[in-house]
């Protein structure tokens, strides 16, 4: 499973109706809405690499009220035990 983590920039008036429509894209697994220097957060999780571009360019940046991405891509992961079993989603 490949792991990729998009910082989106969004218009400030549409963030909840952005956050949901991301949301909603095939290969999204997760959507946060953050303080810092981005409004939302994008987990995306796919199979191959060439799907990252199909789920990425090819519609969370599309999508209505995005205005700017940057991705970054997982190498691995790192956790506690603990934890890992807390948040397992079974995509193993």
């Amino acid at each position: 499973m490949i792991t990729a983590f998009v910082l989106v920039h969004a218009d400030a008036d549409h963030i909840p109706e952005t956050a949901q429509a991301i949301a909603d894209l095939d290969g999204v697994a997760e959507v946060y809405s953050c303080a810092g220097d981005v409004d939302l957060v994008a987990v995306v999780r796919v199979r191959e690499h060439e799907q990252l571009a199909d789920v990425i360019a090819g519609g969370l940046s599309r999508v209505s009220g995005v205005r700017s991405t940057s991705t970054h891509i997982a190498f691995r992961s790192y956790s506690s035990s603990d934890d890992a079993s807390a948040f397992s989603m079974g995509l193993d």
